[in-house]
């Protein structure tokens, strides 16, 4: 209720009490009952997911060559989840995905080898797509275009909300037992998989349509394939999140390596964007819903240019702090606005399809960005990572730049702003 009480705040609403939050013009009233526990499996899952992964990628970095299996059962997942979402519902692959989620977790625990541990990360790569992709196709079928982008914004909220409690959870259970952390986050995805089993209703549009694209070649991407404005857009999004993934993966390294700055130093700047994202998600998202969304889009972007751009000239806490500030803020802007798009850009039938191929955007990025920085760390100089990830959101900016003037000129496949659109 104190989230609500925030969200309520941050929506830009009068507070009058408890009794207001059920008020049909409050934000909690805002979207469907359905919406609130989806919001609340994904603050849950992401905490659970967050006790784990940054102490199981010191684990298996020195064991495993983990990015290639990751990066490659994320593709199949992804596409998988997708047209799955598209054919069988969106709240029967959430269900699978979290159950199956969870029994890996479960495993983790048992795992005495590397070849299991190879296994089950591979595992859990493959499905952990599905669920997310199973909630933004959901999301797209219960919330109106015009309330889209907020919905996404406080699913983001949630999210990294999530994301700061879970580490300090999975710190202190760690000095305890590796396994207390596995049964903790296995029982907490199994019992949200009941839980949407027995509460979540199915939202798939049923429509004549859904026959013929089931039976469609590949599953149905080649349709996908020619929205060139949606290509287009995924295109500047993976640009863009290259060059930002730089900043989550490679500063902590370079910031020890080059200038001494300890790990707990590095954690506060990490804690700083996710608590942003709590604080102020739901509130900038309120002024940038009123504006084209290509525009937003590009503002964003020139803020990750600067943001990244701004680390070579730093050389202490305050000035690597100051550089994720700014590119946070261009977060703030364009993820939310991106997704609210995605969902906009997509016929009913097709929502799982495109949600999917977004949402692998991310894992394509997060794969090239790293191996991009090291290149650039090793064949020119360590600053050389973050000029040419600012060039690389440079590229980005210009994508969606374009795009808005398109949209300008009113072409086919423009966008009007997210708030107005009916």
């Amino acid at each position: 209720m104190v989230l609500l009480k925030r969200l309520h705040r941050l929506g830009g609403v009068r507070l009058g009490g408890l009794r207001h939050l059920r008020r049909p013009g409050g934000l909690r009233g805002r979207y469907p009952a359905q919406f609130w526990m989806l919001f609340s499996g994904n603050f849950v899952s992401t905490i659970g997911l967050s006790m784990i992964w940054p102490f199981m990628m010191i684990y298996a970095s020195r064991r495993l060559q983990l990015p290639l299996t990751a990066v490659a059962s994320l593709l199949a997942g992804t596409f998988l989840a997708g047209s799955l979402a598209d054919r069988v519902g969106r709240r029967g692959i959430m269900i699978v995905g979290m159950a199956l989620h969870g029994t890996a977790y479960l495993l983790f625990s048992f795992a005495d080898s590397v070849w299991m541990f190879a296994l089950l990360m591979a595992l859990g790569g493959f499905v952990t797509p599905v669920y997310r992709v199973g909630v933004d196709a959901m999301v797209a079928d219960l919330i109106p275009e015009e309330r889209r982008v907020s919905a996404f914004a406080v699913l983001r909220m949630g999210n990294n909300a999530g994301v700061a409690i879970g580490p300090s959870i999975g710190g202190f259970l760690a000095t305890q037992s590796y396994s207390i952390i596995f049964y903790c986050a296995a029982a907490g995805l199994l019992a949200y998989s009941l839980f949407t089993f027995l509460f979540v209703k199915e939202t798939i549009p049923r429509t004549p349509e859904l026959g013929p694209v089931a039976r469609e070649r590949f599953g149905g991407y080649l349709r996908v394939a020619r929205d060139r404005v949606f290509v287009a857009v995924c295109g500047g999004f993976i640009i863009v999140t290259i060059g930002a993934s730089l900043m989550f993966v490679l500063l902590a390294v370079y910031a020890k390596t080059q200038f001494g700055l300890p790990e707990s130093r590095f954690g506060f700047i990490m804690a700083t964007n996710a608590a942003m994202v709590v604080v102020f998600q739901v509130m900038v998202t309120a002024v940038s819903r009123r504006f084209r969304p290509y525009r937003v889009m590009a503002l964003g972007t020139l803020l990750y240019v600067v943001g990244v751009g701004s680390v070579a000239l730093g050389s202490s806490f305050l000035t690597f702090l100051a550089s994720m500030v700014v590119l946070t803020v261009g977060e703030l802007l364009l993820v939310p606005t991106t997704s609210a798009l995605v969902a906009n850009l997509a016929p009913p039938d097709m929502r799982g399809r495109y949600m999917s191929i977004y949402g692998l955007s991310w894992g394509i990025a997060a794969g090239i960005g790293p191996v991009f920085g090291g290149i650039l760390n090793d064949a020119i100089a360590p600053r050389a990572i973050w000029v040419g990830g600012a060039l690389v959101c440079l590229a980005g900016f210009v994508v969606f730049a374009a795009l808005a003037l398109r949209e300008g000129k009113g072409t086919e496949g423009a966008e009007p702003s997210l708030e107005k659109r009916v």
